[in-house]
């Protein structure tokens, strides 16, 4: 006994003497070593400087030449100027109208893993199909983690109106479940008929057998699409609103730029950079046929 207590007494004057030394190193390190931010820790600090102005950001887009301009500010244009300028490029972003103003803000809203395309997975046995939902499911969780106030779920009701479809349906909807995982939103049920037309009065009430409720993700498209854009511009990227591109710079036979209209003012300007992606959905062809006038039409 004597000699268990004379052991731990020697380890815990060691361990005592390890943390004094560290905390006497650590107190003598010079300034700034021990607790420096490398290159990719400023992505997890909360910004809390106010955004550059409008004309700010138009006049870096004079005097800058960017590593990547993206013309159009969509969901997808604004994904490339974050992705980019978080890997340490300059990266500049143009849109005609307002952000999300397009396809962007026009979607279902729903974030869903696609009952259907389990079906086609179950039914024609395709494992492709299959990992798309499986994928589909995990990126619905995801946003819903990352972004609570932009997602939340969303009950769906299935109404139907022959018996035998209840436990097909039924079946269906809980492979939807199984898939999910543990990322299932909350488990399916199902309603009598009562209760069904107590939650939803306007269904069709003849032959009504009851439905099913399953949960899906859903999401305000408009508001991620300008978060992204202005994340973008927290990180350092230049972007503005109502600029149009009127025609490429081309530097030996390479796009080397755009020349770019303010709506707003009318001014024209031009933006230098060493290269341009054309993320402009349904309106691709026209900046397209800028480099080309020869190209033919893809949308």
């Amino acid at each position: 006994m004597a000699s268990n207590l004379r052991r731990l007494g020697k380890y815990s004057l060691a361990a005592a003497g390890a943390l004094g030394g560290g905390l006497l190193a650590y107190s003598n390190m010079p300034p700034g070593v021990g607790n420096k931010i490398g290159p990719n820790d400023k992505l997890n600090i909360r910004p809390n400087q106010p955004l550059p102005s409008r004309k700010e950001q138009i006049d870096r887009l004079k005097s800058t030449e960017f590593d990547v301009l993206v013309i159009g500010g969509g969901a997808t244009g604004s994904g490339c100027a974050l992705d980019a300028q978080s890997r340490g490029l300059q990266a500049a972003l143009v849109e005609l109208d307002d952000f999300s103003s397009g396809t962007s803000s026009r979607s279902t809203k729903l974030i869903h893993g696609g009952v259907r395309y389990l079906q086609k997975a179950i039914m024609n046995v395709d494992y492709e199909q299959y990992k798309m939902v499986k994928e589909a499911l995990h990126e619905r969780a995801n946003l819903l983690q990352i972004a609570p106030h932009l997602s939340f779920q969303l009950p769906i009701m299935l109404p139907v109106y022959r018996w035998w479809q209840v436990p097909y349906f039924w079946a269906g909807i809980k492979a939807y479940d199984f898939v999910s995982g543990s990322e299932c939103l909350t488990s399916s049920y199902f309603l009598n008929r009562e209760r069904a037309l107590e939650l939803f009065p306007m269904l069709k009430k003849n032959e009504l057998c009851g439905a099913i409720v399953y949960y899906d993700g859903m999401h305000n498209d408009a508001r991620m699409c300008i978060s992204i854009a202005i994340t973008a511009a927290r990180l350092g990227a230049a972007i503005a609103n109502h600029v149009k591109v009127l025609d490429l710079i081309k530097v030996d036979g390479k796009v080397r730029g755009a020349k770019c209209r303010n709506e707003i003012d009318g001014e024209e300007f031009e933006i230098k950079a060493k290269s341009v992606i054309n993320a402009t959905g349904p309106f691709t062809d026209s900046i397209r046929q800028m480099d080309d006038g020869k190209a033919r039409e893809i949308v």
